[in-house]
């Protein structure tokens, strides 16, 4: 969840490692910290808070100089926000940075304090430090390969011995790490936008693979000291695309960046009209055979999967669950080599959803990937794959990820109904045609967002609020309201709308506001009955719909009108108000829409 960073070259190794932390602040951390060499020692720089305030620490006490080190920043699992506990943490001749949790960190502590150690700080890593420090007889690869025998958990490492003072070290198991390679420099980092500035060249580490880095080039070992030759991997994105490009913040301009984000990802994938996903590895005689679907999937991705679910019911007749992920992975779930199991996941490192992967795989399933970071370690071990081709989202609330994950479930559903013969050739290729306006229409949306920006002005003091909805609606309330309660911090819940009168109607008060979506005309009527239940009570009411509707007086406080489309690809063009309102709403409360607090953009520990 945090980020990590390494450098060896000719620049100034502290310059570097700070930039590079900056394009890793999405991943979201609460300290910072860089180690470098300096005349052939350990200086460690490290503070509480943002990047700015370790900047401005370092202004006061000094800034570390050399041309290698590592960088780290931290979101607290194991000890509370602090300098002490902020990375990096030295273990005597060994300083190390950290992705990850260590699971057995409390007994392999106790051993390493029997052995006359005294820990600094209160995290897990420290321990990792320690223990390599405590092995260490002038081999780093050795005591590293021994080290992580020991050790059980996920981890990602930036390491650094004091008598090695122009290499870096680093090994990975679960926490996604890469090796960067320019020209005479090498890096570490956690993702890609981190050093792109400087190289568009890197490898993937696998699990344990032991990296080793100087100023001329990067060696890979397995745990036995042997030589890996790997397959150079190249950035298809470039810097502008990670950088806000004018916009106030990177949330807006995903949100703006979603009709080209749309038409990259379904473009490759349609022919002659139809769903041609054989470069995927799936072919309508495979999802022929399967009889029941599992979408698992976290937050976002997880909504994504329930609007897949009802298109794909809807279309193909073939019963489909949705799971979250962290709860798939322990009810023992019934799923049977008969089945298709569809991990959804934007940055493909999402621990929760990686474990239901390998749990699918145990029983036999078939699995499939819908993520959208290359070389991801779910995009390598599913049975097949989808990239989703957005591009670099930096944000930590989704948007277009979200929006290009139902892209995909849309190509998905009208391939599986074809393939059920529970739709003709031309019913496809109508729906393909649907699907491939979506752009224009979303573009044109685009263009008038004032609305949005008022509707945000009247929630701002709200203390609670909620989104109702039936249907496909009601799965995009459920998005809408995870956007909202992210970003604002405004207490939000969802709820499909005719489950009201069963509880949920007592929190109506005066004054409270109510969005309530309704797009989906075979369940309009009954949507608007539930309005007017919550209006009669002194309900807000903020009403999406269709452009061809006109509320009746009293109705609704406020409405935002959506361009006719058909029912079933609706969600594609009503998610976009959802989108602005919870962006305006955020900025307009003052708060840091990228960096939302307490939240990091890959959840990458349990």
């Amino acid at each position: 969840m945090c980020g990590i960073v390494g450098y060896v070259g000719y620049r100034n190794c502290a310059d570097v490692l700070i930039d590079a932390l900056s394009k890793l602040e999405y991943r979201g951390y609460d300290s910072a910290g860089i180690a470098v060499f300096e005349n052939e020692e350990i200086k460690v720089a490290k503070s509480q808070g943002r990047l700015k305030d370790l900047s401005e620490k370092m202004l006061k006490e000094g800034k570390p100089s050399g041309t290698a080190g590592i960088g780290h920043t931290r979101w607290a699992t194991h000890g509370e926000p602090s300098d002490k506990n902020s990375h990096p943490h030295e273990g005597g001749r060994v300083t190390i940075v950290h992705n990850g949790i260590i699971e057995n960190y409390k007994n392999l502590k106790d051993f390493l304090i029997k052995e006359g150690r005294c820990f600094k700080s209160d995290t897990d890593t420290e321990v990792v430090a320690q223990l390599l420090d405590y092995y260490y007889e002038g081999n780093p690869v050795s005591t590293i390969s021994r080290v992580i025998t020991e050790v059980e958990g996920s981890y990602a490492l930036g390491i650094v011995f004091a008598d090695f003072p122009d290499t870096v070290f680093a090994v990975r198991k679960e926490s996604p790490l890469i090796v960067g390679v320019g020209e005479n420099e090498s890096f570490i980092a956690s993702d890609v936008p981190a050093i792109l500035k400087y190289t568009r060249n890197y490898y993937l580490l696998e699990h344990n693979e032991i990296a080793v880095l100087s100023k001329n080039k990067a060696c890979i070992y397995d745990l036995h000291y042997n030589k890996i030759e790997k397959e150079m991997q190249v950035a298809d994105w470039d810097m502008d695309s990670a950088e806000k490009g004018g916009y106030e913040h990177f949330m807006l301009k995903e949100i703006f960046e979603q009709p080209n984000a749309i038409k990259t990802t379904i473009t490759p994938r349609i022919s002659d009209g139809l769903p041609n996903l054989e470069e995927c590895g799936i072919t309508p005689e495979t999802l022929n055979k399967f009889k029941q679907i599992f979408i698992v999937a976290c937050g976002t991705a997880m909504h994504a999967g329930m609007v897949g679910k009802y298109v794909i019911e809807k279309l193909a007749r073939i019963p489909v669950i949705v799971d979250i992920a962290s709860e798939f992975r322990y009810r023992e779930p019934i799923v049977t080599k008969d089945d298709l199991v569809i991990i959804i996941s934007q940055s493909g490192e999402t621990a929760d959803s990686r474990a239901a992967l390998e749990l699918s795989k145990k029983l036999g399933a078939k699995t499939l990937a819908i993520v959208n970071v290359k070389g991801s370690t779910i995009a390598r071990e599913a049975d097949m794959l989808i990239y989703t081709h957005a591009g670099p989202e930096i944000a930590v609330a989704s948007t277009k990820a979200y929006m290009v994950q139902i892209a995909v479930m849309y190509l998905l559903a009208f391939e599986i109904a074809l393939a059920k013969n529970k739709i003709t050739t031309e019913e496809c290729k109508k729906l393909i045609v649907m699907l491939q306006d979506i752009p224009e229409t979303i573009q044109g949306m685009l263009k008038n967002i004032e609305e949005t920006q008022y509707i945000a002005s009247g929630l701002i003091n709200a203390d609670s609020l909620l989104y109702i909805g039936r249907g496909l609606d009601y799965a995009l309330s459920m998005e809408g309201s995870l956007k909202l309660k992210e970003v604002s911090y405004i207490h939000s819940e969802s709820y499909a709308a005719g489950e009201l009168k069963h509880g949920t109607i007592s929190l109506i008060s005066e004054g409270m506001p109510v969005i309530a979506v309704a797009t989906q005309t075979d369940l309009f009527d009954k949507t608007i009955s539930n309005i007017k239940e919550v209006k009669a009570r002194g309900a807000k009411v903020v009403l999406i719909c269709r452009d061809n509707y006109e509320p009746e007086e009293g109705l609704a406080d406020c409405c935002f009108k959506l361009p006719n489309v058909d029912n079933i690809i609706m969600p594609m063009v009503a998610v976009v108000p959802l989108q602005l309102i919870a962006y305006y709403t955020a900025v307009l409360r003052g708060n840091d829409v990228d960096k939302p607090r307490n939240l990091a953009k890959s959840v990458t520990v349990e």
